[in-house]
């Protein structure tokens, strides 16, 4: 740094010391403005680099930064301290300190309701959540085991000193849940951290908005200041939802509010102006540990005095004489409500649109196709490139575009007609969503909801519409109403990789890459057994008799579950029928009465996918409804529907009840279970007895993108656990690139392969010989058998290759 610079701010921190004193908060949490505290001559430890700390990129930018590490901390106790009111856990914290613990962390209400309904935060908080508080206050305490105990033992203590229990009324209950397990501290740390994308996961109108949200206060006045500030929200017509560091007084508050709304944008301002009034009367910090922006900038003079914004101004230009650096923060910010400035701003409004899916859970147009699509904060949580499946394509091409922010935020502009008129059916539209493969991840992994497997099915369904389709998406998607005609013909379609050039010509004719093998017609395709059928209270009733159990069924309600329903898909019925006959062995064996969902006088049924993945969502309909029809009696005598392709089976817990709204698609759904779902729940409740034998060998587990979305992956190890003796290792991986019909088309093929060899390919081939190689999806073992040469089985093969010889056979 030059010399005549250092000179120049040290005698401005000098001719400045005595309003930095009178007007610098005396919080631990504060970034607003300039830290020319740091400066000052009364301090021997001056160092300028203090002042680029919280300049938000406005003085300088830095080539090269050197780190000082601490030690990773040790063993950890945590306790969950639950509140039956909110002003009691922040009247609590001055005193919880006062055990040294390294953090005091809150969860409120709201909070807490929201990462319940967030499919992979929902264990975490069943694992620590006891009756129904208002507020939790996590206490971490890291010292050594015994020391942790004691601490643990003493916050109870002080807990009930403050006439806090479980037994006691309202205000007063509460108490102290203690974690010792370090994969639920992690866990828990993880809800925590991921506390912005869990509030913005509301699906409402209103938003929990950052504009006060980063206020610190001393901590002897925590409580009051909430208290009141709760008071400023209730009188503009709005709550407030909390979270993070109690320890500090420096709490992330966010009113909800719709900005979209002039009252709303109105009431924002009042917020700001009465919090900052509220903060600045207990000599906080209006900015506390997130820095200005535009968003608490304006505000600097109400804070700090006209005298050091003046001088803020001068660092920056001594720093920045041209305004080049992040102009409009800390100094000369315009307004923080100017809605120019803002995401929604005058004028934004979504075209009406005719959606297929059920969206009511969310607000705007489209029956809340708008608000799904507008779930999407732009938290980049997509963009990972190691752990869970989210966002595959991304994950290969490095590409904004093909990540779920980028696809949301493309879909977000399509509807508000920032692209130009139809843009959503636009072709540019589809060549943003065409490496979405569908994987159902976002479904889980995104904090805040953000669904692109479903909201491609509405893109999809508008493009075929206007433009129909091509041969290769009839291909897909009709095959459940061509299949029993094909497979009549397999020895003549399966020339297709045997005849020289055919390959090529299906590539040329119909998209199917000559690179990649298709899958193999039988001519032996499962056929429901003659004596399969429904139920007698079905009007297409076929009494069935299951030689492994006897007589037919004659009882109104299935006892015990002894009675199931097998869907046969599609797939697996005329592609690999052995995944049938095992899963029906293994069931046999196991003393199940096994029934069949048989159409009388009609093909097979079928859930409605392949029509899904091409927007043909009237067929998906007619198909889904065909297939309900048949298993809702079956459904009303308590017996499970098992099914073994994750994304058939999946298709009636996800799109089928938001395609048809009915009581009978909600049973339905709360019925499916996957083969491994299923054994893996008797087995855990006592009632599975299978005479299995061991293979004496490891097993290698890759997971289907839908088993990984639904949380099921924890089933198919237990399933496999089942053999004795049989080692299983989960391969880590994304989506295996197939993802269907993504694997075989001509221009997806090479993103495909790609996707493959991130891991789980090279995994495979890295497999012992005897090793077993285990995948669930139909996809998914093509796409190994293809890329690395081996036959990956389905876990009912492997299962009823450990079946005794003793073991009985049959069906119902």
């Amino acid at each position: 740094m030059p010399q005549a610079l250092v000179n120049d701010l040290l005698t401005l921190a000098a001719r400045e010391a005595g309003e930095i004193e009178r007007r610098f908060p005396k919080v631990q949490r504060r970034v607003g403005g300039y830290n020319l505290d740091a400066l000052v001559p009364s301090r021997n430890d001056i160092n300028l680099a203090h002042l680029l700390v919280g300049s938000e990129g406005t003085l300088a930018f830095s080539t090269r930064i050197e780190l000082k590490l601490s030690p990773l901390l040790g063993r950890r106790a945590v306790g969950a301290v639950h509140f039956g009111s909110f002003h009691e856990a922040m009247a609590a914290a001055q005193f919880i300190v006062n055990l040294n613990p390294i953090a005091v962390e809150l969860i409120d209400r709201t909070m807490l309701g929201l990462a319940r309904d967030i499919a992979m935060y929902r264990p975490t908080v069943d694992a620590f959540l006891r009756g129904d508080p208002e507020a939790i206050l996590f206490v971490e305490f890291a010292e050594d085991d015994d020391e942790n105990l004691r601490r643990l033992k003493q916050l109870g203590e002080l807990i009930g000193d403050l006439g806090i229990g479980w037994d006691r009324p309202g205000a007063k209950w509460g108490g102290v849940v203690e974690v010792l397990d370090a994969k639920l501290q992690a866990a828990i740390t993880e809800v925590r951290t991921a506390g912005l994308n869990i509030m913005m996961s509301m699906k409402e109108a209103g938003k929990p908005i950052s504009f006060v949200e980063d206020c610190a206060v001393p901590l002897e006045h925590l409580a009051d200041y909430t208290a009141r500030l709760t008071e400023v929200f209730e009188k503009n017509g709005t709550r407030g939802t909390w979270y993070a560091h109690a320890a500090v007084g420096c709490l992330h508050v966010r009113p909800v509010l719709n900005l979209r709304l002039d009252t709303d944008v109105r009431a924002m301002r009042a917020i700001a102006e009465e919090a900052f009034a509220m903060v600045r009367d207990y000599k906080g910090s209006h900015s506390g540990e997130h820095g200005d922006g535009i968003v608490r900038s304006e505000f600097h003079e109400f804070m700090f005095g006209a005298e050091l914004v003046r001088a803020f101004g001068e660092v920056k230009d001594r720093f920045d004489p041209q305004n080049l650096f992040n102009p409009g923060k800390i100094v000369r910010a315009p307004k923080f409500d100017d809605r120019t400035n803002f995401r929604y701003g005058p004028g934004y409004r979504a075209q009406e649109m005719n959606t297929a899916l059920d969206w009511s859970a969310y607000p705007g147009a489209g029956g809340g196709f708008q608000g799904a699509v507008e779930m999407c904060n732009n938290n980049g949580a997509c963009r990972a490139l190691a752990g869970g499946v989210m966002c595959p394509s991304y994950r290969v091409t490095h590409d904004e575009r093909d990540v779920t922010r980028g696809r949301a935020n493309a879909l977000r502009l399509a509807i508000t007609g920032q692209l130009g008129p139809d843009a959503l059916t636009s072709d540019d539209m589809a060549e943003s969503l065409k490496l979405c493969v569908s994987c159902k991840a976002c479904r889980r992994e995104c904090p805040t909801g953000v669904d692109m497997a479903r909201m491609k099915i509405e893109v999809l369904r508008a493009r075929a519409e206007k433009n129909g389709l091509s041969l290769h998406d009839r291909l897909v998607g009709y095959l459940p109403r061509y299949a029993p005609y094909a497979a009549r013909l397999s020895w003549l379609l399966n020339l297709r990789d045997v005849l020289p050039g055919a390959a090529q010509l299906s590539e040329a004719v119909a998209g199917f890459s000559a690179r990649r093998s298709l899958p193999r017609w039988r001519g032996d395709y499962f056929r429901d057994p003659e004596n399969a059928g429904t139920p007698p209270s079905s009007a297409h009733s076929r009494e069935s008799g299951n030689p492994a159990t006897g007589s037919p069924l004659s009882r109104g309600r299935a006892e015990e579950a002894s009675e199931v329903v097998l869907f046969a898909d599609t797939f697996n019925r005329y592609f690999e029928r052995e995944n049938i006959d095992a899963a029906l062995a293994v069931l046999s064996a196991g003393g199940y009465r096994v029934h069949f969902a048989t159409p009388q006088g009609e093909r097979p049924l079928c859930c409605g996918r392949t029509f899904l993945s091409i927007g043909k969502t009237d067929e998906a309909k007619a198909e889904a409804e065909r297939t309900l029809a048949v298993l809702a009696p079956f459904v009303e005598q308590g017996m499970p529907v098992i099914g073994l392709e994750p994304s058939c089976l999946f298709s009636f817990r996800d799109e089928v009840p938001a395609l048809i709204r009915s009581d009978t698609a909600q049973r339905v759904a709360l019925s499916a279970l996957l083969f491994e779902e299923f054994l893996a729940r008797e087995a855990k409740a006592g009632k599975l007895k299978l005479p299995l034998k061991p293979l004496s060998k490891r097993a290698l587990l890759h997971g289907h993108c839908h088993q990984k979305s639904f949380d099921t992956m924890g089933a198919v190890e237990s399933a496999l656990k089942l053999v004795p003796d049989l080692e299983v290792e989960k391969i880590e991986s994304s989506c295996c690139g197939m993802a269907g019909a993504f694997g075989y088309h001509a221009e997806t093929i090479e993103t495909s392969r790609a996707m493959g060899e991130l891991s789980l390919l090279p995994a495979v081939r890295k497999a012992p010989d005897d090793a077993i190689i285990v995948a669930d999806g139909t996809s998914c073992r093509h796409q190994i058998h293809d890329g690395a040469g081996r036959e990956a089985v389905h876990v009912a093969r492997v299962l009823a290759s450990s079946l005794s010889p003793r073991a009985g056979r049959g069906s119902g």
